[in-house]
């Protein structure tokens, strides 16, 4: 091992071959400090090149490689095991925007590149780039494709994986394939994007892709809507869909637990009704003719939903700061809940139909085996993800959660596949679902995924241990 990292030390520069501990800590960590993994170094190379030429030094000297981006994943993707011998190539140097085409509506970007510069980047040019997630003033869009991050725009826009057209990318051979082509037509043989797309780094490593961009809208429009019921929601978003069209951007879906803990630990961020209820929706609709029309639209829609029994009040933004304060109360659910005690996520997704009875199954069947769990039940409704994470219940400490979180997990999973859904949306598989997963796909599909796996990388070097 001495000898390869002397070698990784020559070809990319031994300031970016980190071994002591105080350097690789925060590459070992995932983020919610569940897991440390051991590596043998931590490698920053700043190119294409670079990346190429350590991938190459891993197939010489039999060491795996775990990609990483701004390590900000849920699932242990991009942590290594603790046996100390892989690698972790880190992705952070790479981080030049490398073009931007308003014509075609393009921009070109490497896989370190922090998702906020990338928003802002559009932003400067008059541009959209839609994706928008908790993390994005952290993580990169290299760990956004490779994880087919989805976030609170995918109804409007669709995934990561809809919104790229092209990649670069450094093969488990060290080969460089230049995929870049901006073009949203090419049916010229398998569509290798998207082979690396959603793969974990278990097949190659992005090194930079090719990005959509979209006009900027002129005016948005936020309200929260107080419901009922989750069959509630789903009404209100059939109604607001046929009302408003493609001019509807978001639409969350938030369980009044979720706002109480929210109040209760961000007090500065209030309810903005007097009354408590049992659901809440945010909606926020993008138009592209005016303000005033957004306005129009989103306000004879909820009026209708009034007039319908749909939705009992309402609010809506006048103006960007308190569309803010509405969107705080949702992007604070996740501090909210980490500050009331442990908790079990579930990032799940199922057909929008089925949401309803499988939030009123799943809450049946868990309170007949767990008196007094409380489910945190909140996400991207409009796209079919829950995210059905569970708190303790009120009169236990957090560490009762602990030897119950595999027969929760059970029962919330198995219920997922009962209602033809996935037990991942937009987190991935990494190491922490990737037994989890033989229990709810089919061993056709298993089988066709380890085929690819041993076609491109028949040494197992990629990102070991995850996902397959």
């Amino acid at each position: 091992m001495t000898d390869f990292v002397a070698a990784c030390r020559r070809a990319i520069g031994a300031q970016h071959v980190l071994t002591e501990e105080a350097d690789t800590a925060p590459y070992l960590l995932d983020r919610r400090g569940r897991f440390t993994g051991a590596a043998c170094a931590v490698v920053r190379p700043a190119s294409t090149e670079e990346v190429a030429a350590i991938v190459r030094l891993c197939n010489e000297f039999d060491v795996p490689i775990v990609p990483q981006g701004g390590n900000t994943g849920l699932v242990l993707g991009g942590i290594p095991d603790r046996s100390g011998k892989a690698v972790v190539l880190s992705l952070q140097r790479m981080e030049c925007i490398r073009a931007i085409d308003t014509v075609n509506n393009t921009m070109t970007v490497e896989a370190g590149c922090i998702l906020q510069r990338v928003q802002q980047t559009a932003a400067d040019a008059r541009r959209l780039f839609p994706l928008s997630l908790a993390a994005e003033g952290s993580c990169t869009i290299g760990g956004n494709l490779s994880s087919n991050a989805g976030g609170t725009a995918v109804l409007r826009y669709g995934n990561s994986r809809e919104l790229c057209l092209g990649l670069e990318v450094v093969t488990p051979q060290g080969e460089i394939w230049n995929g870049l082509r901006g073009l949203r037509k090419d049916n010229t043989g398998y569509d290798l994007r998207d082979l690396y797309i959603g793969a974990e780094g278990t097949l190659g490593i992005i090194t930079a892709a090719v990005l959509k961009l979209f006009p900027q809208p002129k005016a948005q429009r936020t309200a929260l809507a107080a419901l009922h019921s989750p069959a509630d929601a789903l009404r209100l978003l059939t109604l607001v869909q046929r009302q408003c069209d493609a001019t509807l951007t978001g639409f969350e879906l938030m369980s009044g637990f979720c706002l109480e803990l929210v109040v209760r630990h961000f007090p500065q961020t209030p309810l903005p009704f007097n009354t408590p209820y049992p659901y809440y929706a945010l909606l926020e609709l993008s138009d592209h003719e005016s303000e005033m029309h957004a306005a129009e639209l989103l306000d004879a829609a909820i009026d209708q939903a009034h007039e319908q029994g749909i939705v009992h009040d309402a609010v809506t933004a006048h103006s960007l700061a308190q569309s803010q304060q509405l969107w705080a109360l949702r992007e604070r659910i996740p501090l909210a809940q980490a500050a009331e005690g442990r908790n079990v996520k579930h990032d799940i997704s199922l057909p929008i139909s089925r949401i309803a009875d499988f939030i009123d199954a799943t809450g049946s069947e868990l309170q007949q085996s767990y008196p007094g769990l409380r489910p945190v039940i909140f996400g991207h409704l409009g796209d079919g993800n829950l995210h059905y994470n569970i708190a303790q219940p009120a009169s236990e400490s957090d560490t009762w959660l602990l030897p119950h979180q595999d027969a929760i997990t059970r029962i919330v999973h198995d219920s997922v596949h009962r209602f033809d859904g996935s037990i991942s949306a937009e987190h991935g598989l990494g190491s922490m679902k990737r037994d989890e997963i033989l229990r709810y796909k089919s061993p056709v599909e298993m089988k066709l995924m380890r085929t690819i796996k041993q076609a491109l990388d028949p040494r197992n070097l990629m990102n070991p241990g995850k996902v397959v």
